[in-house]
């Protein structure tokens, strides 16, 4: 299937179904039609559609129309459905809606009316859509926008999300955890052509290996025990969007065959199904493991490892992203004071070089947590340093080695050499329990020669 919207028609007379082709054919939609309940349930298993319009009375069957929408109902539950009739009550309308009809319209219908109430079907379609993958964010997270920084390692990543967005190719993210994987895997989704169409993820760490094949594949009705009705997998549920495979590592090898097989033909086989069902899916994947080890040892597919690694993004850990700390810890700020419903809040400077003195080793998820409580916690519109947990407040970074040689695009001598005495003398102070005069023996300076690079870094006595 392509990328456009798919409708499937159902209507006896051949001038009706003509009409509906034209209709929608014009609007962008790959129209499928066909004349009889049997053939439009089994066009709906082998491959799903966004929307179906059928008719009431087919072959003189007054009920031909219903009796569909309670087939979809059972076996395609999230497809629309809108019934079009020449023969309309109030009684067959709510029967339709009762059943799963997303609208009613009566013959003769206006062209812009029925594709209206066709975009809207859609509309209504996606949003359930997303309920049922547990999407708990909005779209805009996944926007590049949302990649939050200016150092250099993170507008690499950023460059490089904006290269593959736009491309068809299979992506795989590499980064620790904590570092924001899913964040660039939706940037990627919105840049790309499918952005109209669902983001779903799904962590294969976070299910039994029965469990993940049912959430991946979907399964039919007494298929297993606790299977009282078929369901729709997430690749049905992503179809012609996007699949985003966190902690693809810990996929079991069983489930890497049946991935594999979605890779080569994008066909499925929900779990106790006799058919295949074609969906268009891009897959991208994610891990915090070394996939190119595993598969040398047997633990991941090595032919699944290089499908996946079409196109590698690696995403930097945050104490390799110079710079961001403050840029960050001032958006999860914001975005806390907002959602606990407090004015603006601020960070002191010494919170703030507090927090861009520490190492991070849960990377961006530890900050926003660890600023989630400050703000918390915090009694006026600053966070203090004290709002700070004590393993941040109390760490004391190592000195980063001098420049041996000078880089390419130069820097600034006087605020190198000011940022390294800076941290230098903070630490001194620290360690002589904020006596200057023990400060001063530590550095190898004089109390007065303290005194005058603390006035001139703007270091108060209580720093």
């Amino acid at each position: 299937m392509s990328n456009r919207f798919s409708a499937l028609v159902v209507d006896d007379e051949a001038g009706m179904r003509e009409l509906l082709e034209i209709v929608l054919g014009n609007a962008g939609y790959d129209v499928t039609a066909t004349a009889t309940i049997e053939a439009a349930s089994a066009a709906l298993e082998k491959g799903p559609y966004d929307v179906v319009i059928t008719d009431l009375r087919i072959d003189n069957d007054h009920a031909a129309g219903l009796r569909l929408l309670s087939w979809i109902k059972e076996h395609a539950p999230t497809t629309p459905a809108i019934m079009i009739t020449a023969h309309a009550s109030m009684e067959t309308a709510i029967e339709a809606l009762k059943l799963g009809a997303a609208d009613y319209i009566m013959k003769p219908f206006k062209n812009d009316e029925l594709r209206l109430l066709v975009k809207r079907a859609i509309q209504q379609r996606n949003l359930i859509r997303e309920n049922i993958a547990l999407r708990k964010s909005q779209a805009l997270r996944g926007t590049i926008d949302n990649i939050i920084g200016k150092s250099h390692a993170i507008e690499e990543t950023r460059e490089m999300v904006r290269r593959v967005g736009t491309l068809p190719s299979t992506v795989a993210i590499h980064g620790e955890s904590g570092t924001g994987k899913e964040l660039v895997a939706r940037a990627i989704h919105q840049l790309s052509e499918r952005a109209a169409k669902p983001f779903v993820a799904i962590n294969c760490g976070g299910f039994p290996e029965n469990l993940l094949e049912s959430e991946l594949f979907g399964h039919k009705k007494g298929s297993f025990t606790g299977a009282v009705e078929d369901k729709e997998g997430l690749f049905v549920v992503a179809d012609g969007g996007t699949l985003f495979l966190d902690e693809v590592g810990e996929m079991p090898l069983s489930l890497q065959v049946k991935l594999l097989r979605v890779l080569d033909n994008q066909t499925i086989m929900p779990v106790g199904g006799t058919t295949t069902i074609k969906v268009d899916v891009r897959i991208i994947s994610a891990t915090n493991r070394n996939l190119e080890e595993m598969a040398k040892s047997g633990e991941f597919r090595e032919d699944l490892y290089y499908r996946l690694n079409v196109i590698p993004i690696t995403v930097p850990p945050l104490r390799d992203r110079e710079g961001d700390v403050p840029l960050l810890a001032r958006h999860f700020a914001k975005a806390h004071a907002a959602r606990l419903g407090c004015g603006p809040v601020d960070i002191s400077p010494e919170a703030e070089e507090a927090l861009d003195n520490f190492r991070w080793p849960g990377n961006v998820r530890e900050l926003e947590n660890v600023l989630e409580r400050a703000v918390a916690l915090c009694r006026g519109d600053h966070i203090e340093i004290t709002d700070l947990p004590p393993y941040i407040r109390d760490y004391v970074p190592e000195p980063k080695p001098a420049l041996s040689d000078l880089p390419e695009g130069g820097l600034d001598l006087e605020e190198y050499i000011a940022n390294i005495e800076s941290k230098l003398i903070l630490q001194a102070l620290k360690r002589g329990r904020y006596s200057q005069k023990r400060a001063a023996e530590l550095l190898g300076l004089t109390s007065r020669s303290l005194r005058y690079r603390l006035q001139k870094y703007s270091l108060s006595e209580e720093e």
